[in-house]
């Protein structure tokens, strides 16, 4: 069932009437504490926030509201760091046969290693975050990285790459482009590619990344649990190629089977791929339509993770497409919070799923869409804010405006 309402925000909502509760083997329990337990020994390591929003969720008619706020994340302003560095500790471990060895920050160090770790170039294409964390990593191993940029790429977000000694080259392509102008660089150069999306022949680095990220989550869940909660009831999770959301689906999946919370994915209208392929509903993956020229630059993707995609597709409670209006919304809130309310600090691609929560429960127009989600008086929502002002003129002028 298809929802959709044309006013200011362009909101369209799709409720997957299939879905499925199966295990996801490669995010179950006893890998992701591993996980968790090699980031721990990444100096700089420390849990996010988890901030608890009552005055907002008062006002909007909800339990409670928690927001992950990710831009405390090893002071790089992102989540992306966690699947970079657990991916290229999984390939270095592999590359250079040490599986008998516990992985840790610290036998990555090890003058044998690093020595090898120093004549290699990693290689990628970012949207902005996923390239710094790689830029940043690689610069702790003292390897060198390249990151390759879509066209119109904020040039703060430009700089902080480059301030980790990275290349940082901005083509004149758009995202899934330039993804496969650094696949192509690694084989004539003979770099490592380490991208955060997968195809057919390229799904370990893909999946090491995804895996990576369960510490974000890892870390939420506990942190809702030590406030008397035991779940959240809603999961509200952008998504651009959706790596980040389907580790986020595939931890609640392996944690809650048939009582999973209602996940709802949201894209920006102008590259929303997960949504279109719910909405063509065949079962395969689509690219979106369009130009993908979206202010939430961290999800202007065209083309889904594929081997994300069933997971996005069995196990999500529904899809929204929106405009950045909401991105706009969420951002405005968070950087003016409600009473005694915390204040966060969140980017375009962090804020939108705040944005769509208070449009939900405030505009009159969209009680349908509220109805179908299930968002009342006792729902517990986690939002989790992946990004801080990476752009900082224009989050400057957003939330000043």
């Amino acid at each position: 069932m298809e929802l959709s309402h044309e006013g200011r925000h362009e909101l369209s909502l799709i409720i997957n009437s299939q879905k499925k509760f199966e295990p996801i083997d490669f995010l179950k329990d006893s890998v992701i504490q591993d996980i968790r337990k090699y980031h721990a020994t990444i100096p700089g390591y420390a849990e996010t926030p988890l901030v608890s929003l009552d005055a907002l969720a008062d006002n909007l008619g909800v339990n409670k509201i928690f927001v992950k706020d990710e831009s405390y994340r090893f002071s790089l302003n992102a989540f992306k760091s966690l699947g970079v560095s657990y991916a290229v500790g999984k390939l270095l471990q592999e590359k250079l046969d040490f599986q008998d060895q516990e992985l840790t920050y610290q036998v990555l160090c090890s003058p044998r290693i690093k020595a090898i770790v120093s004549t290699m170039t990693f290689i990628t294409a970012t949207d902005g975050n996923h390239g710094r964390g790689l830029a940043w990593f690689a610069n702790k191993l003292g390897a060198d990285s390249v990151v390759l940029m879509p066209k119109n790429s904020v040039q703060a977000r430009v700089e902080a790459i480059a301030r980790e000694n990275s290349r940082v080259i901005v083509t004149d392509l758009n995202y899934d482009d330039a993804v496969r102008k650094a696949c192509k660089m690694a084989e004539e150069n003979n770099w490592i590619l380490v991208q955060d999306t997968a195809w057919e022949g390229y799904t370990k680095i893909p999946s090491w990344i995804t895996q990576g990220y369960a510490t974000m989550s890892l870390e939420a869940l506990e942190q809702i649990e030590a406030s008397g909660e035991k779940l959240p009831t809603h999961v509200f999770l952008q998504a651009g190629v959706g790596s980040m959301a389907g580790s986020v689906l595939g931890i609640l999946l392996n944690r809650a089977g048939e009582d999973i919370p209602r996940t709802v994915i949201i894209e920006p209208k102008q590259a929303a791929c997960v949504f279109e392929s719910a909405k063509i509903n065949d079962g395969h993956a689509h690219a979106a339509t369009g130009n993908h020229q979206t202010m939430m630059a961290g999800l202007a993707c065209g083309e889904i993770n594929v081997e994300i995609w069933p997971i996005l597709r069995d196990f999500s409670y529904g899809y929204i497409s929106c405009s950045d209006s909401l991105a706009v919304e969420g951002m405005k809130r968070l950087a003016n919070p409600m009473g005694s309310d915390s204040k966060i600090v969140s980017g375009e691609s962090g804020a939108v799923g705040i944005g769509l929560l208070e449009t939900l429960s405030k505009d009159i127009d969209l009680a349908d869409m509220k109805t179908e989600l299930g968002l009342d008086e006792n729902s517990v929502v986690l939002i989790l804010s992946t990004e801080g002002d990476t752009d900082p003129e224009n989050y400057s002028r957003i939330v000043t405006g």
